[in-house]
Formats: C-alpha cells, structure tokens, sequence
C-alpha cells in the first residue's frame, strides 16, 4: 500500500479570466521547501497504455517556497455566538438535544466557558456517555453535575441546567421526549456548589463544541455529533414548568424580561448564521457548515418542505468530520496572463518526497469567445467527488467492480486524514449523510494523474479536442449556474465532458435556453444530468446534494430531509422532478456496470439521410469501440438510453446501440420497480446504452454517444479510430453555421 501524501495545494478559486489572480495554499508535512509550477492540462492519464499525460509549462509560473510548514486542518462545525454575557448569580442553560454518537468521548453541547482554565458554565457529554454541567470561577474552584444516566443516540431530549448562588443550588435536568419516556432515561439531580462567583472567560459563547483557551488565542475541539435545537438562556434559575415553557415558541411574555437569549435555528435556513429571538439579538455564525433542513424534534412527517413550516426543521445537525473552508494562508499566487490561452490548468508542487496538484480553469470574461466551441467542465461533479472514500470503506464497492480494490497515495491519505473532509458519497462519523461537498481543501482525486473519473476522465476530451485541431474555451458548471445562458451564447457548440453528473436549477435553464435558440450540444458521456444539486447563496465552493427516494446512490436521504436547505428545491433525480434527461439530451441514465466494457453498432436509422454523415469512413457494419484503455470498449461503466416516455423527443434518432454486456451490468433502480436476476447485460436487452442525434429549434441540434466511456476511446491508435471519427464528424458539422 502506498505511502500517505507529505505535501497538499488547493486553489481559492476554480476559474480565472486574464487579469485574475489564483491563490494556492500548500502544507508541507515536514515543513520541507518545495518548488510550484503552472501547467496547462491538456490530458492527465498518466495510467499505462493510455492517451499520455501532456501538459505544458507556463511562461513565468515557476518559483519555490522555501518557508514552507504544515497547515492544520480545523475540521469540525459548531456555533459561535461573540460577545460578553452579563450572568453570575443565576442562569439556566438549556437545550433540545439529539446525541448521535454520545459515548465517542467529551462534546461540547451548549456553555460560556474555557478550557483549560475551567472559567464560566456549560453543558457537555462526558466519557462515560452522560450529560454533565460544569461552573467555574476560573481561579480552581469548580463544581461538576452529571445526570447519571446515559444518554441514548437518536433520542430527543430536553437537557436543562440551572444555577442559583444565593440558594446555592446547581441542577441539572435531563428529560427524554415521547414515547421512550418508559425507557426510565429522565434524570433530574442537584447539588450545593462551592463555586460563589462565576467567572468571565475571554472566549465566546459556543455550541456543539469545547473551548481551549491558550495565551489569548482559543481553538474549537470536542465536537458534537448530533441535533441541537432551541438553545436558552435565561439569567435566573427557573423551575421545571417554566424550563418546558422556555423551550417552546413564542417565548411566554413572563419571561421575556429575563431571558438573554433564545436561538431560533429554523430562522433563515439557507443562510450561515443562527438567530437570537429575544430583545438582546445575540445572533451568532456557524462554522464549517453543519447541516441544516433536517427533521426537528417537533417534526411529524406532516410537513416535507421546510419552507412550508420552518418549526418542524428547528434542528441544526452539528458533525465532527464537517468542512467548508481549511482556513489555510496562501503559499504562492498567479496572475492569468491577458494572453494566456484558455483551458485546464493546475499548479504543480513538488519536492523531493511528493507531487500534489490544484486544478483551475482559465476561461474569458463573460459574454466573449475566443472560439466556436466551449468545453464544459463539470465543476460541480468534480465538487461532489472530493475524496470520496467509498471504494475504501463500502463492502459492496469489489462485487460492484468485479474486481479488487487497488488503492493509490491518495486513498490512503484520504483514509487517514479524515479531517480533509468527505465527498457527497460518504457517510459523517455518526452514520447521517454527507449533504455538503467542498473544494476549500485539498482536492486529492481533482487533479492529473489520478484515476480516470470526474476530471481526470474529462481531459481526454480536451487532449482529444487539442489533437484533432478543435480550438476551444473552456466554461464551468460555475459559470453556467452564476451567468446563465449569456455564458454559452457566444459559442456555436458545447461539448460535455465524460460525467456531467450533478446539475443545479439555473443550469439546466440555461442549457435549455441554449438550446431552445439555436444552441447545438455534445454530450460525450453517460450518467449525465442525474442528480439536481443546489449551490450556497452567499459561499461559493460548496454544493449541497439530497439522494431522495430512488437513484443509483450510495446513501439516501433520511424521510423529511428532502429539501435543500440551501434553496429549499426538492432534492433527487431530475428525473424525478419531472424533468428527466431524456427531454434534454434525448437520453438517461439506465444501466451501470464497471468489470468490462463493449461497443456500438449502427442501427437501421443510421443510413438515412438525416444521420449518414456522422458515419461517414466507417463500414457498413463496422464495430463502433471495440477498444479502449476503460474495460477494453467504448460502451462500458455508466450507460444511457433513449425512452419516449420520459421525453426523448419524437424525431430523435438512435443511430447506435451497444450490446454483449457482463453479469455485472445491472439496470438502475429507478429503470426497475422490482429486481430480477434475470435483468443483467448476459441476459436483458435493455441492458445497453443508445447514441442519439436529433434536430433542435432554430437551427440547432443534439448529439449524446450515451456511455461514460467514450471518451476513453478517442486516442486509441493515435486517435485514429471510429469512435474518435464518429466524434469528429458530428463536431465539425455542429461548427458549421448552416442550419439542420
């Protein structure tokens, strides 16, 4: 097994227009120097017997960082709330709370307070699973409370903490809520405390976290894993009835007066911060994005929309292993030449122990063109494949393959640094589902030389576009979603890469748009416009993905998570959302399959006149892929297909259709109502991927090969091939103005 990586980059940005700077941040492991270029990335696949890496220095873009040190990675979401809080002779501190792993050791839950100088209160879970509350005046004297009893992961429970200094009374409240009630969990103790004054600590009110104090300076740790809801604070030591009165809403007008905060996390559901309801508007922020939108403690499954009713997704859901941004300083920079051709582009830092990448797009401003064609980049399916860890940890992740798992530097590092964050195919700590992908970290499967998926995969379309001549820019999902479709007008074609996967709503308003005047599209790939994802308003980098009820998927949506918090829209297949990828591309999705791959061949339509001419110097009945470096054909791994019932426009052509498919070829849950063995490639005919041409308005036109491996095919034989002539053939002609 390959040695874990010493020397991590990632970039600030993921395009640049000429005159735009790029920051790199770099962490060397063992604070080594290490030298930094920039290369256009014309084809990453380094694999032997593959298209060949290519790739070409930039002018001016070397250079060396000779400070160079390790950059920590601060993992972990919480709540900060800043300022100073008038309480000392009385409080309550109370919460509704969901653990999802309490005896994993400390989590901080809700407190004012500073570790290690043990100054002020809060609520936390101890090593021994239990609820405890802890006061200190921040010279040695400290008093601790535990409920004695354990808390339960999945149980809501009202947590509650109050302290009075003249009664010299410390109590602690521990009720779980519904019907577990039987299950003997409540807890209610007390004690005299010794401590007289509470202290003031210099840090913030926290949430979901522990607070280390040092030298000035305070650092998150001890997370949470699990919901909170509705914190309180009140600066009196109420009694129990009030305690419930408390945690509901509105707050009761009795209590109003005394209360210092209280927390409404229902509030402003797509936004980053938590909002304080009380006359005090001690509103604080969240860090590294925990998730939002999930079912409340008061949630019934009446409500599935949290726009609808924001009381039942009163919950935030707080996760150890949660990051948006590393938070690392920048090591080096580059200004995009204004001459500088556009493409892919990375920044390469290397020493002597280790190479590591940051990929970037250099692309035109907006509403300009260098050429006819735009290739584009699936920005936000690179975003959603992030060091994903699946192949490593899911048990199914061989049979699916139908083969052994080989795993590389990156995986190993992936494994064990967990805190350079999830891909939107793994699961949190805790079990719950990974609804947030970031680039602000070390991308380590977003880069060349790597395996041939996602973006490695999408540069043989590039090194292919460059081999045959085809000039080109390059455009982003980014663009796309932030720029609509003034963003492709001025190009006459698009082209796809091998996986365009994960779409947001503006996205696919703009390619419709595109389409809808003129616009004329190549969708060299398969498994494409799948899932519908959502981008944050106001955070670029992070996309946020719900796998609802069906799909090939590698977890689901828990029932009443659904929605996208950060737009509210309802998450899942577009197809199931009524706009499947047949009326698009006029295919989609319907079979997957990863041990071999086959080829085409033409059907009947292919001859008439309408499509002869994508087949032009190929034979008669000529096998179209029967090679390539993926499985050994062109046809092969994800596979889509035509369907009139989902909308693949009447005219469509299919022009070509693969066959001979393995065992392992299955069709997609959303294809089937009811499994069958007997639905696999050795034994069903639907079992295949379709390539299909049709006509648009105004002159444009649609072409899609249906198979996530065509690309893969392009360079065989010098890129002197079928598969490379059929490609070529159809984006000459889609270059061409005359109209279809």
């Amino acid at each position: 097994m390959a040695p874990r990586k010493s020397l991590l980059v990632y970039a600030d940005r993921v395009a640049a227009a000429p005159g735009e700077t790029v920051r790199f941040m770099a962490s060397s492991e063992t604070g080594s120097p290490f030298d930094y270029e920039i290369i256009r990335v014309r084809c990453g696949d380094a694999a032997p017997g593959g298209a060949g890496y290519k790739v070409d220095a930039v002018a001016g873009g070397r250079g060396r960082v000779a400070d160079a040190r390790r950059q920590p990675v601060a993992a972990g979401s919480y709540a900060v709330v800043p300022g100073t809080w008038a309480v000392d002779g009385a409080f309550t501190l109370q919460a509704y709370v969901m653990p999802t792993t309490p005896a994993r050791g400390w989590q901080g839950l809700i407190g004012w307070w500073s570790e290690p100088t043990e100054c002020g209160f809060g609520l936390f879970i101890d090593d021994k699973a239990q609820v405890l509350v802890a006061i200190g005046d921040g010279k040695g004297e400290v008093d601790v409370l535990r409920a004695g009893k354990p808390l339960v992961a999945g149980l809501w429970y009202l947590i509650a903490a109050t302290y009075d200094r003249d009664a010299r009374a410390l109590r602690l409240i521990q009720e779980v809520q519904s019907e577990h009630k039987r299950l003997d969990l409540d807890a209610d103790v007390a004690m005299a405390p010794t401590v007289r004054e509470l202290g003031r600590p210099s840090v913030p009110l926290t949430m979901a976290t522990i607070v280390t104090e040092t030298d000035g300076a305070w650092n998150a740790g001890a997370f949470f894993n699990g919901r909170i809801e509705a914190p309180r604070l009140d600066d009196t030591a109420l009694d129990r009835a009030a305690i419930q009165a408390l945690a509901g809403w509105p707050v009761p007008a009795a209590l109003e007066p005394r209360v210092l905060a209280a927390w409404d996390f229902g509030h402003d559901i797509p936004g980053t911060g938590i909002h304080d309801r009380s006359a005090h508007r001690r509103h604080g922020e969240l860090v590294n994005l925990p998730t939002r939108a999930v079912p409340g403690r008061a949630w019934t499954g009446a409500v599935h929309d949290w726009r609808q009713d924001p009381t039942h997704y009163g919950a935030i859901h707080f996760h150890e292993d949660d990051l948006y941004d590393a938070g690392w300083t920048p090591s080096f920079a580059f200004t995009v030449p204004e001459d500088l051709r556009g493409g892919l582009y990375a920044a390469r830092v290397w020493n002597d122990a280790d190479e590591s990448f940051a990929t970037f797009v250099v692309r035109p401003p907006r509403g300009r063109a260098s050429a006819p064609i735009a290739f584009l980049a699936s920005t936000a399916t690179y975003t959603a494949y992030v060091n994903i860890q699946w192949s490593m940890l899911n048990q199914a992740s061989e049979m699916r393959m139908g083969g052994l798992t080989v795993l590389d530097a990156d995986d190993v590092t992936i494994y064990e640094r967990p805190e350079l964050g999830l891909s939107a195919y793994d699961l949190h700590v805790d079990g719950s589902p990974v609804y947030y992908a970031t680039r602000r970290r070390p991308c380590l499967n977003w880069a060349p030389r790597t395996g041939l998926w996602s973006f490695n995969a999408d540069t043989h379309v590039t090194d292919w576009l460059e081999a045959k001549g085809h000039a080109y820019d390059v455009v982003t999902d980014d663009d796309l979603h932030a720029d609509g479709v003034d963003r492709l007008a001025p190009y006459r074609v698009v082209v796809t890469g091998a996986h365009p996967e994960y779409w947001s709503t503006p996205m696919w308003d703009a390619m419709t748009a595109y389409l809808r005047g003129g616009g004329r599209l190549m969708y060299l790939g398969g498994n494409g416009f799948y899932w519908r994802i959502a981008f944050h308003r106001d955070l670029p980098d992070v996309i946020e993905v719900r796998r609802a009820e069906t799909g090939a998927r590698y977890w689901a949506a828990e029932p009443g998570a659904y929605h996208h918090a950060f737009t509210g829209e309802l998450g899942g297949l577009w197809r199931r959302v009524g706009c499947p990828p047949n009326r698009l591309v006029g295919i989609g999705t319907v079979v997957t399959g990863f041990d071999r791959s086959s080829y085409y061949r033409r059907t009947p339509a292919s001859r008439g006149a309408r499509a002869a001419w994508i087949f032009d110097g190929l034979a008669e009945d000529e096998r179209i892929g029967d090679f390539g470096i993926l499985g050994g054909g062109a046809a092969g791994f994800e596979l889509d297909a035509a369907d009139p019932a989902l909308g693949t426009p009447p005219h469509a052509l299919v022009v070509a259709r693969s066959e001979a498919h393995s065992y392992y070829y299955l069709l997609v849950p959303e294809e089937t109502l009811f499994h069958h063995p007997a639905i696999n490639g050795l034994e069903d005919d639907g079992v295949r991927a379709e390539m299909v041409f049709f006509e648009g308005p105004n002159g444009g036109a649609v072409f899609s090969t249906g198979s996530i491996i065509w690309a893969a095919s392009l360079a065989h034989a010098g890129y002197d091939n079928n598969v490379s002539r059929v490609t070529d053939n159809v984006l000459r002609r889609f270059t061409d103005p005359a109209s279809f």
